[in-house]
C-alpha cells in the first residue's frame, strides 16, 4: 500500500515511515511542507495520504488546503489528517466531502500503534477513522440531526469512529440484530436509500457530521 506523508516534525516524520514501512507500507513520499504536498499528492496517487494539518511556510492550513485540492483533482483521494487539537472548522470541511476515505487523528493516538495502522488502513480502504475526541467535540459543537433518538445518534457516533456492528453491540450491550435495526432507521431518517455504488455508513457520518 502506497502512502505519502505530510510532517514538518523531522521525528514524527521518520518515525511514522518506519512504523508504516514496518507493516508493509511503502512511502512514497515524505514532505515537511505544504507546497511540496500537493505536487506530491498528484504525482504520486498514493492508496492513502496521512497530512498534518498545519504545515510550514504559514503553520495554519496548509495541510488541509493541499488535502482538499489533491481531493478535487483526485476524487476519494483517501486522506487521514492528523493534529495536535480539535480543529472543528478544518474537520468539517474535509468530513463533508461526500467522496468518503477521511479520517482525522489526534496525534498523540500515534502512540498507539495498532489503532493507529488500523486507521490507516480503514480510511485507505474508503473509510472514516475519527478520533472519539473529534466527534465528541463536532458533536458538542452543532444542533444534532432532526428526527434522530438518542440511542440512533450514540450508534452513528460509534461508526463515525470506525466500529463495526459487532463492536458497537459490545460498547451498547445490545445484540447485533438490534444495531443493524437501529442502522436501518439511521439510513432512512438520512434520506440514503440502499445503493451498489455507495458507502452508506460513510455518506450517513459525513451527513450528521456536514449538518
Amino acid at each position: 500500500m502506497r502512502v505519502v506523508i505530510a510532517e514538518d516534525l523531522t521525528l514524527l516524520r521518520d518515525g511514522l515511515t518506519r512504523l508504516l514501512e514496518a507493516f508493509d507500507f511503502e512511502v512514497v513520499a515524505a514532505v515537511d511542507n505544504g507546497p511540496a504536498l500537493l505536487p506530491a499528492l498528484l504525482r504520486e496517487r498514493p492508496d492513502v495520504a496521512i497530512i498534518d494539518v498545519r504545515l510550514p511556510p504559514t503553520h495554519t492550513d496548509e495541510g488541509l488546503k493541499a488535502a482538499i485540492a489533491a481531493r478535487t483533482a483526485i476524487p476519494g483521494l483517501p486522506v487521514l489528517v492528523l493534529s495536535q487539537h480539535v480543529e472543528s472548522l478544518y474537520a468539517r470541511e474535509l468530513l463533508t466531502d461526500s467522496g468518503g476515505g477521511v479520517g482525522y487523528l489526534l496525534k498523540e493516538r500515534v502512540s498507539d500503534v495498532e489503532q493507529f495502522v488500523q486507521a490507516v488502513q480503514q480510511v485507505a480502504a474508503g473509510g472514516t477513522a475519527l478520533d472519539p475526541e473529534v466527534v465528541t467535540q463536532l458533536l458538542g459543537r452543532r444542533e444534532r440531526l432532526a428526527g434522530l433518538t438518542p440511542r440512533e445518534q450514540d450508534v452513528l457516533k460509534h461508526i463515525a469512529e470506525g466500529r463495526s456492528n459487532a463492536a458497537i453491540a459490545g460498547r451498547l450491550f445490545i445484540t447485533e440484530k438490534v444495531v443493524s435495526k437501529y442502522i436501518n432507521n439511521i439510513f432512512t431518517k438520512l434520506g440514503l436509500p440502499p445503493s451498489d455504488d455507495d458507502n452508506r455508513r460513510v455518506l450517513a457520518v459525513l451527513r450528521y457530521l456536514g449538518g
